[in-house]
């Protein structure tokens, strides 16, 4: 994580395991369990703005699938009855005129009309705009970033120092080609970036990409975009290239996202100072303020385009980190940056519509130490005239959570004037409190959390969902050390921790908190994992990442264990055949995880991602019957760890061609639609 030296880090006491672990729900939310329930009912009405989802009982139904182990090779599973296709891949056609592939000759021209990389959030909105059409609608889709080992021609790699070098399949290209080839590259990495809208429909039982539909569209981190909301036209935001500070081209890093109700895409910005280079200028009063977030750092971009270079344009990096909202029903428009939510690494940016109309964004800040957010909006959704909500997400309240060992969550408002947020702490206004907002919940006393990823409000039972993936670092000399929202020290497994709002009331500044599930594996020493008593040997999972609720309200779990899935694994014991798994490693996937009665905290794997793959943006259509999947950088270096590989994984020898298989094709991030055979509800 980066951090400033001198940023106050809250310490809580150590409750006793007992306290921190058992039912956390406290008597009194127990106790209004029938009037929070009555409470969420009016809270998710509103949704049938986009043909939302029906409100049942908050019983998490069961599920009757046979689950699938654990395990690692180089394609993915599902279990019996049930079927996954791909449906789009990195570099198929998304604009009409899009060439076809060309694996060893990529542009950014041919990018930009193509599929992006690395697909990660998928959002659906059925067509026509406002119905409950489960057969037909849009995806969006975010592209975080790029492979380049298994991406392209062996040409270049990077060294130590993370710069882009020739390798010796460049020896016989002049300086000048060199150039040129290095250019073309990172045009096409430019390119890979961003989102794509597509259109998708189900016809005969299969789904697939309708061709030259007039919603395609490439977002990318060139796309021309608008800054909207209480900080545009700071001076902090503006540039040579744009004195006003209030234009921008591109986002970057498009991790996880939303759907909001009224039918509008947001692309969140997560490590956004991956892309930045060079020094900031000498005397910049900013740059302990900079370190904040990372800055700056030293990539490749910065030889390619001057906005880039923090030497030449301090303030760039100021303009991503936000959320991005897209309308996918008209491709013309222009994406906006709404600041009103804040800038960090925004991991997604999921909502609910609140009891009294209003719409309510939960985010994570996805860096170890690093905090949960949740927007409230000052004006209620129009469900009615859509257009009325054009720039709801402008205007409202910040506020960032602090756990408290008696099972308290307190939102604290991140409101310029307030809580020492004024010049006595360099806060000028409300525009660079939410430029900064790291520092402005630092001075509020906010709990440092182990990675918070997604934030899935629950539509059907009102509950909130927060991934929290891992935090090594958590209890290391000179690091908050466990505390009741976090734990465990050296926390490698990560958790899930289940707010439940006061009332039903999403606004409310104080909520319910406990520990669903701790990750890991329960029969190794050590690991402190907890779930239910009856978890089967292929029911937990490590590093729980994004998360999704079906229309009965059940919960799912994507995982993204980096390369730690390989920890421990057969490529250190010669002893074990060539493929061969051993006990508690996983490839990560998609598990089903209980939340009440006699079924909370089982977990039940579903799916599993080839090799050094993980799994992102889990999409329900609205009757429950397709779950799009974001197979993510298969083959990746990771999979050098892999028995069945045993070497690096590089473009011309991928651990995996998944989905080709073919010799000519390396592997390609790609959304799959699972199904089950013959039709009904995916877990029924």
């Amino acid at each position: 994580m980066f951090q400033d030296d001198d940023q106050p880090i809250r310490s809580l006491t150590q409750p006793t395991l007992e306290d921190v672990i058992t039912a956390r729900v406290s008597r009194r939310a127990l106790m209004r369990g029938a009037a929070t329930a009555t409470a969420v009912a009016a809270t998710v009405s509103p949704l049938a703005l986009l043909g939302g989802a029906t409100v049942h009982a908050a019983n998490n139904p069961s599920v009757s699938f046979e689950e699938i182990e654990h395990g690692v090779d180089a394609t993915i599973h599902v279990p019996e009855g049930y079927q996954a296709d791909v449906l789009i891949r990195w570099g198929d056609a998304v604009l009409p005129g899009a060439p076809s592939f060309d694996p060893s000759g990529q542009t950014g021209t041919c990018q930009a009309t193509q599929f992006g990389y690395n697909n990660d959030y998928i959002g659906f909105v059925p067509l026509p705009y406002g119905s409950n059409n489960s057969d037909h609608g849009l995806l969006c889709v975010n592209h975080e970033f790029v492979s380049l080992e298994v991406m392209f021609p062996s040409y270049f790699t990077f060294n130590a120092k993370r710069e882009l070098v020739p390798t010796e399949l460049a020896e016989g290209l002049n300086e000048d080609e060199l150039a040129q080839m290095l250019r073309q590259r990172s045009e096409t990495i430019i390119a890979a970036h961003g989102g794509s809208v597509i259109e998708v429909k189900k016809e005969g039982g299969k789904w697939s990409v309708v061709e030259n539909s007039p919603y395609a569209r490439r977002i990318t981190a060139s796309t021309p975009m608008r800054i909207a909301g209480p900080a545009a036209g700071h001076p902090w935001l503006q540039t040579n290239a744009d004195p006003g500070g209030t234009h921008v081209l591109g986002t970057l890093n498009n991790c996880a996202g939303g759907i909001t109700p009224w039918g509008t895409y947001l692309m969140a910005e997560e490590n956004v100072h991956l892309y930045f280079g060079t020094n900031l200028p000498e005397g910049e009063s900013r740059a302990s303020r900079y370190a904040r977030y990372g800055l700056p750092t030293s990539r490749i971009w910065k030889l390619e385009e001057d906005r880039f270079n923090t030497e030449i344009e301090p303030n760039e990096p100021n303009r991503f980190g936000w959320v991005v909202e897209v309308d996918p029903l008209d491709p013309e428009s222009t994406p906006v940056k709404r600041t009103a939510l804040g800038r960090f690494f925004h991991e997604g940016a999921e909502s609910i519509i609140n009891e009294d109309g209003r719409v309510v964004v939960y985010m994570g800040d996805d860096a170890r130490f690093e905090y949960l957010y949740r927007f409230v909006s000052d004006q209620p959704v129009d469900p009615d005239h859509r257009a009325a909500n054009a720039d709801l997400l402008d205007s409202g309240v910040l506020s960032v959570a602090r756990f408290d060992p008696d099972g308290t969550l307190t939102w604290l408002p991140l409101v310029h004037g307030q809580s020492g947020l004024d010049e006595t702490n360099d806060f000028d206004s409300q525009a660079q409190v939410l430029i900064e907002a790291r520092r402005a919940a630092d001075l509020l006393g906010a709990t440092p959390m182990d990675r918070p990823e997604d934030v899935e409000p629950n539509k059907v039972t009102g509950k909130v969902y927060v991934m929290l993936t891992n935090n090594s670092r958590r209890g290391k000399e000179g690091q908050p050390g466990a505390d009741a929202a976090n734990p465990r020290d050296n926390n490698r497994s990560g958790h899930i921790v289940e707010i439940t709002p006061l009332d039903g009331d999403h606004s409310a500044a104080t909520a319910d908190w406990n520990i669903l599930v701790r990750g890991g594996d329960p029969s190794r020493d050590g690991i402190d994992a907890l779930w239910n008593p009856g978890i089967s040997a292929d029911g937990w999972f490590n590093s729980p990442d994004n998360a999704a609720t079906d229309p009965v309200g059940g919960l799912w779990i994507a995982t993204d264990q980096g390369g730690a899935w390989a920890l421990n694994s057969g490529v250190r014991d010669p002893d074990l055949p060539k493929g061969s798994v051993p006990d508690g490693i996983t490839a990560d996937g998609i598990w089903w995880l209980g939340t009440e009665a006699a079924e909370r905290g089982l977990g039940k794997m579903f799916f599993r991602a080839p090799v050094g793959a993980e799994v992102c943006g889990p999409k329900f259509t609205p009757d429950g019957e397709t779950l799009f999947l974001a197979i993510q950088h298969p083959g990746d270096r990771s999979a050098a760890q892999w028995v069945g590989h045993g070497r690096p994984s590089t473009f011309e020898d991928p651990a995996t061609r998944w989905p080709d298989f073919e010799d000519d094709m390396p592997p390609r991030p790609s959304v799959v639609v699972v199904t089950k055979k013959g039709g009904g509800r995916i877990g029924s």
